[in-house]
């Protein structure tokens, strides 16, 4: 949808949903009304009204975002009381917009009489540019009323839906407390992970070099010692190959010289599965995001190609206004739960950085994996 029509699109399903919360209020009235004579009646009917108001309100606020080309706001945090204020205060920008839209659809019929005067004959040129001419001065004021109703709108939601500057505090306290929380979590679990990789991996590797060493050490045969040499050399560059995989878990030091969309290109060349990467961001983000960015994506190649069964991984790195975004998609089979540890230690990742963690992987797939991160 075109910038200059989302205000008139916005507009006009907002005059529809103030019709049906015109009815909603005029239900909560009756219902409060008959509280008087009978209370039983309204504990059992006011919850559900009042569960439908709070869908209608989140239902305002995801048409005023996307209208206003804005991704969905977080659910809405207020009271009841509240809500049904903002449904009331809506009943005034629904009425002013059914009358600049009824003005416009007036209009447009006037046009088409304009044109069919012309085609017949019973017009002359200047009685033409005469009616262009008010017309388009009656059009630019309407569309100008439109614009207002649509900002009229917006502005009643920031006010009454979003909360006085202490509850945003409030709610910015709860956010961080949480996230301390959830970096605590993340870097214990990640802790003992890399433990569990060196006792399970690495240590055992070595262990077994060093028998294969003293093997050697007391072997008296020539070719028994050549073998085994062999052996322990073979096993000690995969030692080494395990050793640099534990620390580039702990941190990716190739950031220091290169950019992500580098790094991860090193990465997709060590992977079973062919993987496609998009990297288009024009400055380059903070350590942090990039640290975030290349173990989600790490993790991400890693599941795919362990329980996915995929075929191909797609990841996308692009801008999205201050901060970053990253898609990574697989053709696999999905399932993926997002309440496994797993993601949910990515997920704790990319909210310490106050980012947005998001998986879409249904049975039969395929898996998406959406992060965004603030660079400001």
């Amino acid at each position: 949808m075109t910038e200059g029509a989302r205000p008139l699109a916005g507009v006009a399903v907002g005059v529809l949903t103030a019709a049906v919360e015109a009815l909603l209020l005029l239900l909560a009235g009756v219902v409060t009304a008959c509280a008087v004579v009978a209370p039983a009646a309204r504990r059992r009917v006011a919850p559900a009204i009042l569960g439908y108001v709070r869908r209608v309100v989140e239902y305002e606020r995801r048409r005023l975002a996307r209208f206003a080309g804005q991704p969905d706001p977080p659910p809405v945090q207020v009271s009841d009381a509240r809500a049904l204020g903002f449904l009331a205060a809506r009943l005034l920008p629904g009425a002013l917009g059914a009358l600049t839209v009824g003005l416009l659809a007036v209009g447009l019929v006037l046009a088409a009489i304009v044109v069919r005067s012309v085609v017949v004959g019973t017009m002359t040129v200047p009685q033409l540019l005469l009616q262009v001419l008010i017309g388009s001065a009656l059009l630019v004021v309407n569309l100008q009323a439109i614009a207002s109703v649509a900002a009229l709108d917006r502005r009643l939601a920031r006010t009454l839906l979003e909360g006085s500057s202490r509850e945003a505090l409030q709610r910015r306290i709860n956010e961080l407390t949480a996230s301390r929380a959830a970096v605590i979590a993340a870097v214990d679990a990640e802790r003992q992970r890399i433990e569990r990789d060196l006792h399970d991996g690495l240590q055992q590797r070595l262990v077994a070099l060093g028998m294969q060493l003293g093997r050697a050490r007391r072997s008296r045969d020539p070719d028994t010692v050549r073998e085994l040499l062999a052996q322990a050399h073979e096993d000690a560059q995969h030692a080494i190959d395990e050793l640099r995989e534990a620390a580039w878990r702990v941190y990716p030091s190739a950031l220091d010289h290169s950019t992500l969309g580098e790094v991860l290109a090193l990465v997709a060349q060590r992977s079973t599965i062919p993987v496609k990467i998009s990297y288009t961001v024009p400055v380059r983000p903070p350590r942090a995001v990039e640290t975030v960015l290349y173990f989600v994506a790490c993790e991400a190649i890693t599941n795919a190609a362990k329980h996915a069964r995929a075929t191909v991984i797609g990841i996308e790195i692009s801008a999205r206004g201050t901060g970053v975004e990253m898609l990574v998609r697989d053709d696999g089979i999905g399932g993926a739960d997002p309440q496994g540890s797993g993601l949910q230690g990515l997920a704790r990742r990319v909210i310490a950085l106050d980012g947005r963690f998001e998986v879409h992987s249904p049975i039969g797939g395929p898996t998406g994996i959406k992060v965004e991160l603030p660079c400001a």
